[in-house]
């Protein structure tokens, strides 16, 4: 955490599960301030009163601002003093952007914009800005609306100097027990003495932890130049064998209620595509997708082309390693909110 010693890290929609986890990590550490920016003042008052209580010597480095990424002179306002910026402020819900696509696009396109511009505004030196795997071929307004933000990201880091403000992404899948996440409405829907709701049970989606998360986001700061997008080689599951650890970690006997596939969703998702391929890098444990340098002046790639191509294949959810109910299980177990959950369900 040495590069964080006394400076200010800001977080866009920092009321959010990221953000959250991101406070757990940090807070104690020499950070001197963290700046979370977000429209819901009453999210904002439940976290301070939980960080009060919580960390009380800590809680004094949580600096809250209201606003939006859609009004860029909120962002403005609270973007003073900024030394480094995670960007995680977006529409995510698959099935109300597809309803709402425009306040899709208000949010994570044009709200993107915002915060890069303001962040260089005021010389930020590093962001990191969160994308998903529906990104990658999307074929819903949510993952479309993230693909346009991946753009905008793109294109701001090759007119901006990274000697003054550097700008990356990252790309992940599901991450369990986040807000939206399958799981905690399987478990809401156990509780209610209902049976489990599933779309698809041969559905694959990576999924990850929020430490996870937040482990990809510290390596892309510390690890990615301007431009780059991260990607972080995730397992797999079927929504089939995530809802059948659920149901056995509490003690669930009932066959799920298939609903089939809601407006929106894919057999399975990408985070890495062929397309990528053809330039991307294996780090071990990651990809790195760099950004294409390339101007609008074609004609000399025409003279002179560049006919390497990288052998890596495209990354989804169907070939990389699936886990199987008992492996599911035990990743489950190791979150706090699953423990924190079933030693509520046992003494009930």
């Amino acid at each position: 955490m040495g590069v964080f010693k006394d400076k200010t890290l800001m977080i866009t929609g920092g009321t959010g599960s990221f953000g959250n986890a991101v406070l757990d990590k940090f807070l104690c550490s020499d950070v001197r301030e963290i700046r979370i920016f977000s429209r819901d003042e009453k999210k904002q008052d439940d976290m301070r009163h939980e960080y009060q209580a919580k960390y009380p010597e800590q809680s004094e480095k949580i600096k809250f601002y209201i606003g939006d990424v859609r009004d860029i002179g909120s962002v403005r306002n609270a973007m003073h003093d900024v030394d480094y910026l995670f960007h995680a402020a977006a529409l995510k819900q698959v099935p109300s952007c597809e309803f709402f696509p425009i306040e899709a696009v208000k949010t994570n396109v044009l709200g993107t914009e915002n915060v890069l511009t303001a962040a260089a505004e005021a010389g930020v030196r590093k962001i990191v800005c969160l994308s998903t795997d529906k990104a990658a071929y999307p074929v819903n307004a949510m993952g479309t609306s993230k693909a346009m933000m991946e753009k905008v990201i793109i294109a701001k880091s090759r007119t901006i100097s990274p000697e003054k403000t550097q700008i990356s992404c990252t790309r992940y899948g599901n991450v369990l027990c986040s807000r939206g996440s399958v799981v905690p409405l399987f478990i809401s829907q156990i509780k209610a003495g209902g049976r489990i709701t599933v779309t698809e049970p041969k559905m694959t989606r990576f999924i990850m932890s929020l430490e996870e998360a937040v482990e990809l986001v510290l390596y892309a700061f510390e690890h990615a130049e301007s431009g780059d997008i991260m990607v972080q080689k995730a397992p797999a599951c079927t929504i089939g064998v995530l809802a059948q650890a659920v149901s056995e970690l509490f003690g669930y006997g009932e066959e799920p209620n298939i609903i089939g596939i809601r407006h929106g969703e894919k057999m399975y998702e990408t985070l890495l595509t062929n397309e990528e391929c053809a330039h991307a890098l294996d780090l071990g444990n990651f990809f790195r997708v760099p950004v294409d340098k390339r101007d609008l002046n074609y004609d000399k790639y025409i003279i002179k082309g560049d006919t390497q191509r990288n052998k890596l294949q495209e990354f989804n959810s169907n070939n990389t390693r699936i886990l199987d109910v008992e492996e599911v299980k035990k990743k489950l177990l190791r979150l706090p909110y699953i423990q924190a959950e079933l030693a509520g369900w046992r003494h009930e």
